[in-house]
């Protein structure tokens, strides 16, 4: 009895050291619960993807740790700050955009990254964050729901880095700079008549941009609507992708045992098409609990976007949270054949460098516009 009463006591204090720790940085620990379990869950899953390779387990933790610190800093900074910063952010992350353009590092036929000689990442990633928390700047001094000029404005915000990713050629980046910002304006709150019209207009773009696209963006699109057109050239990673999941049945073949995976069958398995290995290797399970996650961290997203206080911070922590749904949706719908392959990774499970770092930061931001909740001038 003695025993046990001090085992208790010893939890409580730990428990309680623990609470005061996760409060001094601003953090919430079930939301950093979470995705540490995610953290490690990608680096199983990338051993095995990357066919044991240690140095690609370092590199993730690398950027995992620097992600962490750009989460543990953005989680002490006051929404105020983070308002004041925006418009330089944002137009920071156009100048780089516009080098990239003119001497960026080219890799795989595309042009996205800027090379320093120690790290090379890529400035587009920036715009997941500079383009939501200007647009919702923007909102937190205007009347709501935003009138015509000021959906104008932020189509203005939007598009021109659009403009600028869509090119490089990074379709899938340039989709989630636009949800980010679109996600802003949809919070505002927008009447239903006005989001008709826009799915209209935004139609027609589409059509009209489709002789714009590259032609390995058309082909995608031809090869999700019918893949066994082109079994041995472009629709060979959706194949391929598809075999590897619904070979892993309810269990899957085992840890490092997936033979599309192992045997270079399935193509960008680090990175893009990561999910079909999870449903070779820990099966329909696997996925299952790999989609719980997801759907935990979302849902505290949503929580703690709903508990903060002011316009700014209610529209930039709403984006952050739902852009991270977008960025689930697409990798899983790509890879299971639902949606066409643009190029988007899975977060924090995908091998990748920049896009890692901007996740967890953006979930520091989100942490902070919730403990600072008291502290928005409204």
């Amino acid at each position: 009895m003695i025993l046990n009463d001090l085992r208790d006591s010893a939890a409580r204090r730990t428990l309680g050291a623990t609470a005061r720790l996760l409060s001094a940085l601003k953090l919430d620990g079930p939301l950093l619960v979470a995705l540490g379990l995610l953290a490690v869950y990608g680096l199983l899953v990338q051993y095995s993807a990357s066919g044991q390779s240690l140095e690609t387990i370092a590199r993730t933790l690398l950027r995992i740790g620097l992600g962490t610190m750009a989460m543990i800093g953005l989680a002490h900074s006051n929404p105020n700050f983070l308002r004041g910063i925006a418009p330089w952010l944002y137009g920071a992350g156009i100048v780089l955009l516009l080098i990239v353009d003119a001497i960026g590092y080219v890799g795989k036929g595309a042009q996205r990254w800027l090379d320093l000689g120690l790290i090379r990442f890529q400035p587009s990633e920036i715009m997941k964050l500079a383009v939501p928390m200007l647009a919702a700047s923007l909102m937190h001094e205007r009347r709501l729901p935003p009138d015509w000029r000021s959906l104008l404005l932020l189509a203005a915000i939007i598009l021109v880095p659009v403009g600028l990713v869509a090119p490089q050629p990074d379709l899938g980046t340039a989709l989630l700079i636009f949800a980010a910002g679109a996600l802003v304006v949809l919070m505002a709150g927008l009447q239903w008549q006005v989001i008709g019209g826009l799915a209209v207009a935004g139609a027609g773009a589409a059509a009209f941009g489709w002789k714009f696209l590259h032609d390995y963006q058309r082909q995608r699109i031809r090869i999700f609507l019918d893949p066994q057109s082109d079994p041995l050239g472009s629709g060979y990673h959706i194949i391929q992708s598809q075999i590897a999941i619904g070979s892993g049945g309810l269990f899957g073949k085992g840890w490092m045992n997936g033979s599309q995976a192992q045997l270079d069958f399935l193509p960008e398995r680090s990175t893009d098409f990561i999910f079909a290995v999870i449903g070779e290797e820990f099966g329909l399970l696997g996925l299952i609990v790999l989609l719980l996650l997801y759907l935990f961290i979302v849902s505290r997203s949503v929580f703690l976007a709903t508990q903060t206080s002011g316009t700014f911070a209610r529209l930039l922590a709403s984006s952050l949270a739902l852009t991270f749904f977008v960025y689930v949706f697409i990798n899983a719908g790509m890879v299971s054949g639902l949606l066409p392959v643009v190029g988007v990774p899975l977060p924090l499970i995908s091998y990748g460098g920049t896009s890692v770092v901007t996740l967890l930061a953006g979930f520091g931001i989100l942490m902070g516009l919730h403990s600072h909740r008291k502290l928005v001038n409204s």
